[in-house]
């Protein structure tokens, strides 16, 4: 006979009074003002920034645990911070506090013969809960995105990364209450058991209006098959870059190193490389070579094994995995249409690029490929909401329904009817 599943409930306590305190937060902020939730978010940059000793040295804890677990190198570029990258982060808080406010913005206005007047106006989602691994910076970005928005977080880290955010969240809540906002506007859970998680896929018995997970493929699976609320996911970065026939090689070389080996362990890093079988002779040795020599180990098929004598072979799991690591499959195919095949059959629908001087070749590959983001020419790095103009993202979206790529402060909003009228009723 089966035991019951053992209850923690002083997790579920803690866990639920959080949620609590998320719901009054979201009320207050759905009703704050845009120069209050400015003013809210450039303070709490200024936090993050006169804290940086406390975050280094909260960070040096979990870089000295990670590389004691035996972690790889990509695994430690995630979760490292620096004086560089903190500063960035407030700097990104900062970029965030400028966006125009979308709360309030007035989507559509019509009027019908009756007289009534309606207007489809944004609104805030809520409270958002959102999971995240080994980036301690998603405590920063993700808890700015979502005041800004209207909206209180709950934030859960990952255990590798629990020093480092719950430094960084300090620094954002004393920023909240300098300025006149609620502190539990950002909550960050502080408890590393499992179970936390657990109990807000389960919705904190109502307080939590989506989930947005931002990590590895297992985490994210457990969030879609757990979830009792609705989520943003997610998935997998496998990422393409498709060298053309048309390619420029310099061009091509460059994106393509870009592409792989600027930071090998984020989400938008090309994971498969697909070069045209029609491409001149010299363009599959040369970028196999430009990898190689950059330090990427290359796995390949047949064509790519013979352009060098250090490329190992490719298993058909290679096509499947994201490395986020400084490895690449790499593998010929019939033009754009076999690019467009490969990628159907294999990509998580995140990002993928094409680089060719052909601008038809290219429309019909921005086309026809169905994934959150699609470049022409450009690396699939720029993955990235800061990029986009957002002032920083949760995560990438690689669902359909509501927001899809890069979710910033308009895709962390609903909206709503407001439908004004002088006396009008519906004839019986």
């Amino acid at each position: 006979m089966n035991k019951p599943e053992r209850i923690d409930t002083a997790t579920e306590g803690a866990m639920l009074a959080i949620g609590r305190r998320a719901r009054e937060a979201a009320h207050a902020l759905a009703l704050a003002t845009p120069e209050a939730k400015t003013k809210a978010l450039r303070a709490a940059a200024k936090a993050l920034r006169e804290a940086t000793p406390q975050i280094l040295a909260a960070n040096t804890k979990d870089i000295e645990a990670a590389r004691t677990a035996g972690r790889p190198a990509a695994f430690i570029d995630r979760l490292l911070l620096n004086g560089a990258r903190i500063a960035a982060m407030a700097t990104g808080v900062e970029e965030i506090a400028e966006l125009p406010d979308p709360v309030g913005t007035v989507l559509a206005e019509w009027s019908r013969p009756n007289g009534l007047k309606f207007q489809r106006v944004r609104v805030p989602l809520g409270v958002i809960g959102i999971i995240y691994e080994s980036r301690p910076n998603v405590t920063a970005d993700a808890g700015a995105l979502a005041v800004k928005a209207g909206n209180a977080a709950i934030l859960r880290a990952g255990s590798e990364s629990l020093n480092s955010s719950l430094a960084i969240h300090a620094a954002m809540a004393s920023g909240l209450k300098s300025a006149g906002l609620p502190e539990a506007a950002i909550q960050l859970v502080p408890i590393a058991d499992r179970a936390a998680v657990g109990h807000m896929l389960a919705g904190l018995d109502g307080s939590i209006d989506v989930i947005v997970p931002r990590g590895g493929k297992s985490l994210v699976e457990r969030v879609q098959k757990e979830a009792r609320v609705p989520v943003f996911a997610h998935l997998e970065g496998l990422c393409h870059t498709y060298v053309d026939k048309d390619a420029d090689l310099g061009m091509a070389v460059e994106v393509v190193l870009n592409a792989k080996m600027r930071r090998t362990g984020v989400c938008g890093a090309t994971e498969t490389l697909l070069v045209d079988k029609a491409a001149p002779a010299a363009v599959l040795p040369a970028l196999v070579k430009a990898l190689l020599d950059d330090g990427c180990e290359v796995r390949g098929d047949a064509a790519t094994q013979k352009a060098d004598a250090r490329v190992k072979p490719a298993a058909d799991t290679d096509w499947t995995t994201e490395y986020l690591d400084a490895i690449i499959s790499v593998k010929t195919v019939d033009g754009v249409a076999g690019a467009i095949a490969h990628i159907a059959g294999h990509s998580t629908q995140h990002t993928d690029a094409i680089i060719t001087a052909n601008t038809a070749t290219a429309e019909r590959f921005m086309r026809e490929v169905d994934s959150a983001i699609v470049l022409h020419n450009a690396s699939t790095q720029f993955a990235d909401g800061g990029e986009f103009g957002f002032g920083g993202e949760i995560g990438i979206a690689t669902g359909k329904l509501h927001a899809r790529g890069p979710v910033g402060v308009e895709q962390l909003t609903s909206f709503k009817y407001v439908v004004r009228g002088d006396g009008q009723i519906r004839p019986k």
